[in-house]
């Protein structure tokens, strides 16, 4: 018998959420970020929903040729840039747009005699002190990489440190940072992310990068992405294995963590640390269960996890278990593990199966392909 632990991947979700990014910046053009699996969704799921982006982003040159491979034509940028002579040919093959944050990524670039595509995008470090020129260098390396043989325009960009907080200083100073360094240089711009795009909307330039929101997840503390008009893309399923009577006084799980302090119905759900669910998971963490929420109880094993079926005593074995997702906001789960929502669900193991389906109402699930 299959382990139903599943991944529903909805498209249509990532494609409300691609129109709800131009809502918020109606005047830019997005440029949609796929890098590690489309965050953990598969990019082969995604890409079919981001057909009216206007580019996307990657992380590295295996994640673009994944996207060739899948027929996408969409401009791709690697938002690392590369280092050297044979990333460059590859690039090119590829048709990939660059990031170049480095003087040695502007040498070799000479050296290769050529750029790989006709648009560079030059990144600035206006504040987060991770991958950019100095603001003071911008102006000599714009001057450059227009005179690498191929190119015809030079885009800049940075990356907001502290997006997901409106009113911190360091946003103020990045953004006037950002004005100083691009004043009187030809091309266009890019510097909101996902949580820059939502709060701060004197940053939504020619271009705004759109990441996690693309996937129905907040990038703001306190609220969730249903708040901001998100629809989850991801729901992640298992089913329950078992269904027992615990008595009062009696523990569950490894190290005897949790105790009943009475009788107890605790189910047993198809899930563990070995799909990526997190073993840090608290007690009391929320699932749903037939609807109801319910909390975990007891230590999170390898392959599942054991809950406290009060709310919904007439369940059986067989019934689904939400772990995230419709119904049960990710970010909500996250902050019972005590992590953040980017890495659930970007550690979903191999061995949880992915489809790609559309949710109906509380019927439930139905495939769309």
């Amino acid at each position: 018998m299959a382990r139903n632990t599943i991944a529903h991947i909805d498209p249509s979700a990532i494609a409300h959420n691609l129109e709800r990014v131009r809502e918020y910046a109606p005047d830019s053009r997005v440029m949609a970020v796929v890098k590690a699996d489309a965050y953990g969704h598969r990019i082969d799921l995604c890409l079919p929903a981001l057909e009216r982006a206007d580019m996307l982003a990657v992380a590295t040159i295996e994640e673009a040729r994944a996207i060739r491979r899948l027929g996408n034509g969409l401009p791709v940028l690697l938002l690392e840039g590369v280092n050297d002579h044979g990333d460059l040919a590859v690039a090119a093959d590829l048709g990939l747009e660059l990031t170049v944050h480095h003087e040695h990524q502007l040498a070799a670039l000479e050296r290769f005699g050529r750029s790989p595509t006709k648009r560079l995008w030059l990144k600035v470090d206006t504040g987060m002190h991770r991958l950019g020129v100095p603001v003071e260098a911008a102006a000599d390396m714009h001057r450059r990489l227009r005179a690498v043989p191929g190119v015809e325009q030079v885009n800049l960009v940075s990356h907001f440190a502290c997006a997901e907080e409106p009113s911190h200083p360091l946003n103020a100073l990045q953004i006037e940072r950002f004005h100083r360094a691009t004043k009187g240089l030809e091309g266009e711009r890019c510097l909101a992310n996902s949580a820059g795009l939502i709060n701060l909307p004197e940053a939504r330039f020619e271009w705004v990068r759109a990441g996690l929101v693309l996937y129905g997840i907040s990038p703001l503390p306190g609220r969730p992405g249903p708040s901001l008009g998100l629809e989850p893309a991801m729901t992640l399923t298992a089913e329950l294995m078992a269904v027992n009577r615990v008595a009062a006084g009696e523990s569950i799980g490894y190290g005897a963590r949790f105790t009943a302090e009475h009788d107890m119905t605790v189910g047993v759900a198809s899930i563990g640390y070995g799909d990526g669910y997190p073993r840090s998971m608290a007690d009391g963490a929320p699932v749903l269960v037939d609807g109801q929420v319910c909390g975990m109880c007891g230590r999170v094993s390898m392959d599942m996890i054991t809950i406290d079926l009060a709310p919904c005593p007439a369940v059986q074995v067989g019934d689904e278990v939400v772990l995230w997702g419709r119904g049960l906001s990710i970010e909500t789960v996250a902050e019972a593990a005590g992590t953040i929502p980017y890495e659930l669900v970007c550690r979903i193991t191999r061995r949880v199966r992915f489809r790609s389906r559309a949710l109906v109402g509380s019927a439930g699930l139905r495939a769309v392909k």
